[in-house]
């Protein structure tokens, strides 16, 4: 369970002055845009010079990763902007601080030290990859910053540390729905062929409950190809599972990988249903693949269909903005900006937090986080003590391509 044993005001004092103390060590920006800092008297207050709330945002900006990364970012800046029009902590508005990951741990790394010692955030929201988590939320968590992942669904995120939760639901809840919805539309599926990242933790992660489902839906594992998140030639995997007469390929990966895999297995003559994982689960891939996307099923934790006037504004201002409809990492992110909003607006009505030290804000934000519950754009969700998501709903997609290739979209299956 997590601790949820609150400081003593000696105890946050002394922290906060040490905080002080080594504001001068990392700093690196690996990319991203900064706010002013805070300031830096004894009591090391929650707001800044310019009078707001910092949040730490940590998605990548750059590599191959920024294809998920850039649909983050415009959820989280549509959430600031929604968020601070309806006054933002009773008053206060907040200032989303990004900073770039990159594609890689070390980029996580960077982002997390710099968010906590040198932007002064009051808790982070990131980072897009699991694998980028593993090594990033420990920073975190020694710190004892609350830490919302958006997007990391591998085994065991929460248990990284007291400080650590997530809105994204985890793989061994979402993966299987697609594997299901295969089979309905094909029930004549039997030899099944799996891909995957074997640099990436989170397609190792999934790839496991991928193939556990494929057992215990008593369809024949033919293959298992491995490939890197940089490959871009997939003749030879491709090739093998074509040749064992795989009727359904699945692809544990990321949007560039996984969208030229897809496309080559099509141009090799491949005409099976294909199960994307959740890295291929963004519209970025379209330009990857373009016609041949069409018909990929992938699970979702998000429908831009779901009920609810929040859904419905953040629908429509994302559509507006971007012409299309919003996809699940947009959501989570702009659900993970809410949740801290709403826990900040929870907390403020009970200690105003611009008169807290810092310290002491991150630890009951945290766990003011773990308490409550939101109505946000994938609908109720709560958390378990350990930070795990509790979500009602999710669907699958299946890609909907015009034949030219120009223009797609996921269309929710019934």
């Amino acid at each position: 369970m997590k601790n949820s044993a609150a400081l003593t005001t000696t105890f946050c004092i002394t922290l906060s002055l040490l905080l002080t103390a080594c504001n001068g060590g990392n700093s690196a920006n690996n990319g991203g845009t900064s706010t002013p800092t805070q300031t830096t008297t004894n009591n090391q207050s929650t707001t800044n010079t310019s009078g707001v709330i910092p949040i730490g945002i940590a998605f990548a900006q750059t590599s191959n990763v920024a294809l998920l990364g850039q649909e983050q970012v415009a959820g989280a800046k549509i959430a600031e902007k929604y968020f601070n029009d309806k006054g933002g902590i009773n008053g206060t508005p907040i200032k989303l601080v990004f900073q770039d990951t990159s594609g890689d741990e070390n980029g996580a790394i960077n982002a997390f030290q710099t968010l906590i010692n040198k932007d002064k955030v009051v808790g982070i929201v990131g980072p897009t990859l699991s694998q980028q988590a593993f090594s990033a939320d420990p920073v975190a968590d020694r710190a004892k910053v609350p830490v919302l992942a958006a997007s990391n669904t591998a085994d065991k995120i929460p248990e990284i540390g007291d400080y650590i939760a997530r809105i994204s639901a985890p793989s061994s809840v979402v993966a299987p729905n697609s594997v299901k919805a295969a089979l309905k539309l094909n029930p004549n599926i039997k030899r099944v062929a799996v891909f995957f990242a074997q640099n990436d933790s989170y397609s190792k992660s999934e790839t496991d409950i991928f193939q556990k489902t494929v057992k215990d839906q008593n369809l024949e594992l033919v293959t298992v190809q491995k490939f890197q998140t940089s490959d871009t030639d997939f003749q030879t995997q491709a090739t093998n599972a074509i040749n064992l007469k795989a009727d359904l390929v699945i692809i544990s990966g990321l949007a560039a990988d996984g969208g030229n895999l897809v496309r080559q297995l099509r141009e090799l003559g491949y005409k099976g249903l294909i199960v994307g994982g959740n890295g291929l689960n963004t519209s970025n891939i379209f330009p990857v693949c373009k016609a041949l996307c069409d018909g990929v099923l992938i699970a979702q934790a998000y429908s831009p269909e779901h009920p609810g006037e929040i859904n419905s504004t953040f629908r429509k201002t994302y559509s507006e903005q971007f012409k299309k409809e919003p996809p699940q990492f947009t959501a989570q992110a702009f659900t993970a900006v809410q949740v801290y909003v709403e826990a900040l607006q929870a907390l403020d009505k009970k200690t105003k937090v611009n008169t807290l030290a810092l310290p002491q804000l991150r630890n009951e934000l945290n766990k003011q986080i773990l308490a409550g519950k939101y109505n946000t754009p994938l609908g109720e969700i709560a958390f378990t003590p350990v930070g795990e998501v509790i979500q009602k709903d999710f669907y699958v997609a299946q890609i909907k391509m015009d034949k030219d290739g120009s223009q797609g979209k996921f269309t929710f299956l019934k």
